[in-house]
């Protein structure tokens, strides 16, 4: 699979090869009384996106920036993400030209740059997304993207405040969502102010951006079929780590 990696990261102008080692954090104490918290983004992890179409491009250049050693806040970096996340998001409805990436993209090309493996998932509650969420950071020490605004943009989710820690105790409760929107600070005028990076939101407060996604279907594509991407209409969509991932896996990003 390096391999791979290395022609992928030639067609993207990807530089010169240096591993990035997955991150490995020593969670805190979790008691009764304190619950839990873990957030796995540091200062520098922030990227705001450069246009307003490039919201996927800057949340996957967050992600790798989080899972790797050091952090890529290039426009070019960016802007090759965003046209990979394009290039693999699919086919769009008859008249449509796409300016973003679909959540599709997002997902295949966190796989293609072998920083999965991620999968999509639709849940029915905004409960049952955060449990799956939290409980994938943990497990995976990776963040999670939030599909928000109805499909209509793109949130990382580094960490979370709990009652108790996931892995010890399954019947924990997320209280708080640490996330990260490229988008700030500007915000939206529909939607409310952009949170300030690494921000942790109450599940009240996240709720009223990160809201099922728009019903509706998805054209027929390579890899995920129409099917499968129409099951995630009016649910809470999640790109979603769920594997821990080897050291030395993943190509730098261009500094």
């Amino acid at each position: 699979m390096v391999s791979n990696l290395r022609r992928f990261g030639a067609r993207l102008l990807i530089g010169s090869v240096i591993a990035f080692q997955a991150i490995a954090i020593a969670p805190p104490p979790a008691t009764a009384d304190s619950g839990y918290a873990l957030d796995l983004a540091g200062k520098r992890d922030f990227v705001a996106q450069k246009n307003f179409v490039q919201c996927v491009g800057a949340s996957m250049q967050m992600m790798l920036n989080i899972i790797g050693p050091s952090d890529d806040r290039s426009a070019r970096t960016q802007l090759n993400l965003q046209k990979l996340a394009r290039d693999l998001s699919g086919p769009t409805r008859e008249g449509f030209s796409r300016q973003g990436a679909s959540v599709r993209g997002w997902m295949a090309g966190l796989n293609q740059l072998e920083a999965g493996p991620y999968r999509l998932v639709g849940t029915e509650t905004l409960d049952q997304a955060l449990r799956l969420a939290a409980k994938a950071i943990r497990e995976t020490n990776r963040p999670v993207g939030l599909l928000v605004w109805r499909g209509r943009h793109a949130w990382v989710m580094s960490g979370f405040h709990a009652t108790a820690d996931p892995l010890a105790n399954d019947g924990f409760t997320v209280t708080a969502a640490i996330v990260l929107d490229p988008l700030y600070p500007h915000g939206s005028s529909v939607w409310g102010p952009s949170p300030k990076p690494r921000e942790a939101l109450s599940p009240t407060d996240l709720g009223r951006q990160f809201v099922p996604r728009r019903q509706g279907s998805w054209p027929g594509g390579v890899g995920i079929g129409a099917a499968t991407m129409s099951s995630l209409a009016g649910k809470y969509v999640l790109v979603l780590p769920y594997e821990i991932i080897p050291a030395a896996r993943l190509i730098p990003q261009p500094r």
